[in-house]
């Protein structure tokens, strides 16, 4: 898959959260060829959840003392859509990315699948399961910016308003430094 292979950039270092980061977190950023080109594995989160919840999410979470952020990202995507680590190819990482509103430093784990196996969500983590062609995320009508004074500093903050469902927050910064990165947009 040609957007495995361009967003293979693993880091000289090992990503160091910076100081006052509550968690250290990881998300695996899956992609699979489909009938509309590469898609990406997106979920909506349980509205059960103490926080995001309802929220478009990639599969990911807390990593564990001792472990990888690779090894957190396909943990985590198995807890929460039964998505087996032996069929997932791990390409290479996004730049790290820090929330404010929950303190988290994340990292995106970039991973390929040879094809789309079935997959089951974790009913009290995960409500929906979505595969969303690239394609889609780059139409005109579906992506939106805005500028957000947040602590006296202007943000930038992004949308993706699909037909039914809005990404925004940490996973659409995340899908958009994907699209720059693998499509060069």
């Amino acid at each position: 898959m040609a957007v495995g292979r361009a967003v293979a950039r693993y880091p000289a270092e090992v990503p160091v959260a910076p100081a006052g980061t509550v968690r250290r977190a990881a998300v695996l950023v899956v992609l699979a060829d489909g009938p509309e080109g590469a898609e990406v594995l997106l979920t909506r989160r349980a509205q059960t959840l103490s926080s995001h919840r309802g929220e478009i999410s990639f599969p990911g979470g807390r990593v564990d003392a001792g472990e990888t952020f690779e090894a957190a990202a396909l943990r985590e995507a198995f807890e929460e859509v039964a998505l087996d680590p032996a069929v997932v190819e791990v390409r290479g990482r996004l730049d790290a990315i820090s929330t404010m509103t929950t303190g988290s430093f994340i990292v995106p784990i970039v991973a390929t699948l040879d094809e789309r196996p079935a997959l089951w969500p974790a009913a009290a983590e995960v409500e929906r399961i979505l595969w969303v062609p690239l394609a889609e995320l780059t139409r005109t009508d579906t992506f939106r910016e805005e500028l957000w004074h947040l602590d006296s500093a202007p943000r930038p903050m992004f949308f993706f308003e699909l037909d039914d469902e809005t990404i925004w927050g940490a996973t659409a910064r995340i899908l958009h430094q994907l699209l720059r990165v693998a499509l060069g947009i």
